[in-house]
């Protein structure tokens, strides 16, 4: 159920949406995500007015902390990873709704302990039974967490409690399966929400309106006038400290299974019935679906992997993947990961996909771009060297936006054309940046809407397109098999090759 309640400064233009009294419980509330990412995202929530009076946030971790202590961890985090406190007055408004509980998450008498709590926090703070679970720990730990929570009742009211869990979602199509058993045996579909940040960009959900709220892209949107798409999520950063989880995960699985299987959805999908969540998700399920490999056979034509050797980044020498600490000398494990996936239905066949992320390039960007058809005649033959394909581009981070290159003739006596960009940028039009990610889909998970999160099909099915390149990936290989790209540079000359061999090329961004 949700709350409407006016803005004084909008009234009769909009009413913002309040979720009703609730408890988020996170798990793993002494690691960073927490610290972070979440809390401050609700905090933020809370300065805009956004969450009920009687919110309350209870941290669960094995570390020995009181409330008081945590309140302190949670006012660090904010004060370091967002735009601050703010008001003295609001903050302490916060924090009388925060709380922790020590516990181990295999440990059966934690749960009890934890569930005393929560009902205590239900009569004290007003918060009516309705309990959100966040499991922001460790993948190994889902299954354990999940089936303790089930053991415990606690998930049992279907219309009160929902289960948050972080990716990634299995380590392959098979962990996928049996992870979606596991919760199956103690809650429903409706009360799962699958989290993805990426989905709570603004710009990844703008790309449903720039296409189904705009006449002149959507007949425009197929194989017809799309000659192909190109995704990037590049990073400057590199393994950092999470050595002991990326040798075990690697790009494909970190980036490609989740992020990058979203964005291809909705770049994909046809048009929902309707805006609700099931319409959204059966659409991007049949994209799945219809989605392969483009040569499974020889995953040198459709999947390429690398690795970030010894570089250069903004001026200083940066290590290699394998010289960093933790990482196995000879280690296999992809920094880097292009494809090239076809999509087998009427709109798309025979329009490559082409997909590519990888750690120390360049520059941090997310982008989707949608390159157009040459024109099937040039009649100004003079500038037939000139002339450039149309680039409809969205871009995700830095500067989200859209823009869309075209040709123009440039001024003077000889005809001679050049592309220019039309560009919408949110800050520049809304005086407002996209803003954070969480701050959405943490309110959308409290307030029952599951449009942005994946459904237990739709995480099989993404996990399927990649299992031949996993398949390949994860058996002994001689290290030197690899191919090597130096930090700071976009990619291998495998993956080039894997582009050009098509007669197109990787943008530069």
């Amino acid at each position: 159920m949700v709350t409407l309640l006016e803005n004084p400064l909008r009234v009769g233009l909009q009413q913002e949406r309040i979720p009703e009294p609730n408890i988020i419980v996170f798990y793993g509330a002494s690691g960073d995500l927490v610290k972070r990412k979440l809390v401050p995202a609700l905090y933020h929530l809370k300065r805009e007015r956004r969450l009920p009076a009687e919110f309350t946030i209870v941290g669960v971790a094995r570390r020995d902390w009181s409330h008081d202590y945590f309140r302190e961890q949670m006012r660090e985090g904010v004060e370091s990873y967002s735009d601050g406190i703010g008001s003295e007055e609001v903050w302490r408004n916060f924090a009388e709704g925060l709380f922790y509980c020590p516990g181990n998450m295999n440990d059966p008498a934690s749960y009890q302990k934890l569930d005393q709590l929560l009902t205590e926090l239900d009569s004290k703070r007003g918060t009516r039974g309705n309990r959100v679970f966040y499991l922001s720990v460790a993948p190994e730990f889902f299954p354990e967490a999940i089936q303790q929570l089930g053991a415990a009742e606690m998930l049992t009211d279907a219309s009160k409690t929902r289960l948050v869990i972080e990716k990634p979602f299995g380590r392959d199509l098979n962990s996928a399966q049996v992870l979606n058993r596991v919760v199956n045996q103690v809650c429903k579909e409706q009360q799962v929400y699958r989290i993805d940040h990426y989905l709570g960009k603004e710009t990844v959900q703008n790309l449903m309106v720039l296409r189904f709220a705009n006449a002149i892209f959507e007949p425009l949107w197929n194989r017809q006038f799309v000659d192909h798409v190109q995704i990037t999520v590049g990073e400057t950063v590199g393994v950092e400290d999470r050595a002991g989880y990326y040798e075990s995960a690697g790009a494909l699985r970190d980036m490609v299974q989740n992020h990058l299987m979203q964005l291809v959805c909705l770049t994909a999908m046809e048009p929902p019935n309707s805006l609700d969540a099931d319409s959204i998700r059966a659409e991007k399920v049949k994209v799945l679906q219809a989605m392969r490999l483009a040569n499974i056979n020889d995953l040198d034509y459709s999947a390429i992997r690398g690795q970030y050797k010894a570089g250069w980044m903004k001026g200083k020498p940066v290590a290699g993947y394998r010289e960093e600490p933790g990482v196995n000398p000879k280690s296999t494990t992809p920094t880097y990961v292009a494809l090239k996936l076809l999509v087998d239905n009427w709109r798309w066949q025979g329009v490559p996909f082409y997909l590519r992320t990888g750690k120390r390039l360049p520059k941090k960007v997310s982008e989707i771009s949608i390159q157009f058809r040459d024109v099937p005649y040039l009649i100004f033959q003079s500038a037939a060297q000139q002339a450039n394909a149309n680039v409809l581009t969205m871009r995700i981070q830095p500067n989200e936006g859209v823009s869309l290159r075209f040709e123009v003739k440039m001024p003077g006596a000889s005809l001679r054309s050049r592309p220019v960009e039309m560009d919408f940028r949110y800050g520049s039009s809304f005086g407002v940046s996209g803003g954070e990610s969480y701050d959405r889909l943490l309110l959308d998970c409290m307030m029952g809407d599951q449009t942005l999160f994946t459904r237990a099909d739709e995480v099989e099915a993404a996990w399927r397109v990649i299992t031949p390149a996993l398949v390949a990936w994860d058996a002994p290989a001689d290290p030197d098999s690899v191919p090597q790209y130096a930090a700071g540079t976009w990619e291998p000359s495998e993956a080039e090759l894997l582009i050009n061999r098509d007669g197109r090329r990787w943008r530069r961004l």
